[in-house]
């Protein structure tokens, strides 16, 4: 087994447990199905990714482990990275409490609507992925990379972002807590600015770039922007 599949799979199976543990700690009980739905869909999609990646593209899987905040060459990037980081890991720390403390009530049928978009976003990054070998964790254009404009990438110019965003927005319905939906607006920001400055940085270093954002007009919400 090579280096890469093993840390690729050691991580995939761990992301979820870890996970578990800041849903189940907050709550302080096991009895709490919301998580343990969340947590199948994601370990299905995290492992069935990584999977689908090893056997058809080690080179994007290995360029998507080495990203984080450290990965950027930017400071203002690194500072939005580890800003957006914290806001995520809070988002999941919040539902344990508000289910905890019964802060909300959320109907069983929304929640599995939520599921449902939950299982939605991960297809879209899926798809992103199996379009753009190029697909990085940072912001960055390599030698050889060229403009994609099939797929997901003829809807919208960032595809990965609009199934992130869907996540965000589902996520906290699908563990049960309204609450935990005052996060999704400084990530969604945080979104907003990254996005726009990663297209000032394609347009200068991507060869095609400015023709393809003139093809394609929205950014992350089709027909909206």
């Amino acid at each position: 087994m090579s280096s890469l599949t093993t840390k690729t799979l050691i991580q995939s199976a761990l992301f979820p447990v870890v996970l578990g543990l800041m849903l189940f700690l907050p709550a302080w009980t096991l009895d709490y199905w919301q998580a343990w739905v969340y947590c199948l869909i994601l370990l299905a999609a995290v492992m069935g990714t990584s999977v689908y990646l090893l056997r058809n593209d080690p080179a994007l899987l290995e360029r998507r482990l080495k990203g984080g905040e450290s990965g950027e060459t930017e400071q203002r990037q690194r500072i939005g990275q580890t800003v957006a980081g914290v806001l995520y890991l809070t988002s999941f720390i919040i539902p344990g409490l508000d289910h905890r403390f019964h802060w909300s009530t959320v109907p069983i049928y929304l929640s599995l609507a939520a599921d449902v978009c939950v299982a939605l976003a991960f297809y879209i990054v899926f798809l992103v992925f199996k379009e753009n070998s190029y697909t990085s964790s940072i912001i960055e254009v390599y030698t050889d990379q060229q403009v994609i404009s099939t797929g997901p990438y003829c809807i919208v110019r960032h595809p990965m972002y609009a199934g992130v965003e869907l996540l965000f927005f589902a996520t906290p319905i699908a563990l049960g807590s309204f609450w935990a939906l005052l996060l999704v607006i400084p990530l969604s920001i945080i979104i907003v600015l990254r996005l726009l400055d990663e297209e000032r940085f394609l347009a200068e270093h991507l060869p095609g770039y400015a023709d393809y954002r003139q093809a394609t007009r929205y950014r992350l919400i089709p027909f909206i922007w």
